[in-house]
């Protein structure tokens, strides 16, 4: 596996590595001692998965205080720009994000650690969408941060017209009306 820092502290890239021949290919998609070695001691105890076609907008969502969570995510049919956005207070990446490819083509996953919103759109026709969190999902402790914010500049390399939104996402808070982890 390939562990790449991006240029937020904390916000993984990792590449697992394929063996292929004429029959496909086999990877190791996730390995414990690895993901210790390279990014911490992340005990994740949820698995979860959401499907969807293209334009689907899904973010930017976190969880707030005892309930937040850390995110190992990947996608395994299909093609997502995948986001993930600072709300660490005192971090000096405050309000910037990370925007990374991730298809079932290129296997790249994306860790995000506790203190980020997170938000992906699907860019091909259809997306299976896996993620491994670090704590169970609280309903009373979600909140959404606006996705077209000006103040987070995200190109979602989608026109507006062609996003599809939840209510929910489509009433996030702007960056400014949002209080810092």
């Amino acid at each position: 596996m390939n562990f790449i820092k991006t240029d937020i502290e904390g916000v993984w890239i990792i590449e697992p590595m394929r063996h292929g021949d004429a029959r496909g290919y086999f990877s190791e998609v996730f390995r414990l001692d690895l993901f210790r070695q390279h990014v911490g001691n992340v005990e994740f105890v949820q698995d979860n998965e959401s499907f969807s076609t293209r334009g689907v907008l899904r973010g930017l969502h976190y969880q707030r205080g005892e309930w937040s969570q850390a995110k190992l995510v990947r996608v395994s049919q299909g093609t997502v720009l995948d986001v993930a956005v600072d709300l660490r207070g005192g971090s000096p990446t405050y309000g910037r994000h990370v925007a990374v490819e991730l298809s079932a083509e290129n296997g790249r996953q994306l860790f995000i650690p506790r203190g980020f919103a997170h938000g992906f759109v699907v860019l091909s026709e259809v997306a299976q969408f896996q993620y491994k969190v670090d704590n169970v999902y609280r309903p009373q402790a979600e909140a959404t941060l606006k996705f077209d914010d000006p103040d987070l500049g995200i190109d979602w390399r989608l026109p507006q017209a062609d996003l599809l939104l939840s209510e929910k996402d489509r009433l996030g808070a702007s960056l400014k009306n949002t209080k810092p982890f």
